[in-house]
């Protein structure tokens, strides 16, 4: 499934979901990526030894449980990260499945527990809190506003 189409307001080139393997709409998301080794990141990060940044696998489980809290519509925001672990580095061209459960809601706060693997072998694990955004919209004078 088309993560665009299931509502993440990210666009290119700040997808890092290539696809929505399921949702249980406000329980959980199933996905994948598998970055290219010609992603330009790799050309600094660890020469002749790419690793797949840490930060760039928690955006990915971010975006997966934004997919499976919300829904065209709604948007959330990643507020805090909990206890986010990186069990073994990940290389370019793998595979990366990721798990995001919804653990509890209340007053627009969301907490997942969220789950990175390659190959069945758990490469980062944690817990990430977002938060229900406000929409922004342009009111006719074409100035941005937010509203609740």
């Amino acid at each position: 499934m088309d993560p665009i189409q299931l509502g993440l307001p990210h666009r290119p080139p700040f997808i890092f979901i290539d696809e929505v393997t399921s949702v249980e709409a406000g329980r959980n998301a199933n996905a994948v990526k598998r970055f290219s080794s010609q992603e330009p990141f790799l050309e600094g990060h660890f020469p002749g030894n790419p690793i797949i940044p840490g930060v760039l696998i928690t955006e990915a489980l971010a975006q997966t449980a934004g997919i499976a809290i919300g829904g065209p519509g709604k948007m959330f925001l990643l507020t805090a990260i909990r206890a986010m672990k990186f069990l073994r580095p990940v290389r370019p061209e793998e595979r990366i499945d990721l798990f995001a459960e919804c653990l509890n809601e209340m007053n627009g706060l969301a907490q997942c527990a969220v789950r990175a693997t390659c190959k069945g072998e758990s490469v980062a694990e944690g817990q990430l809190v977002l938060a229900l955004a406000q929409s922004p919209h342009s009111d006719s004078s074409g100035s941005s506003n937010f509203e609740p």
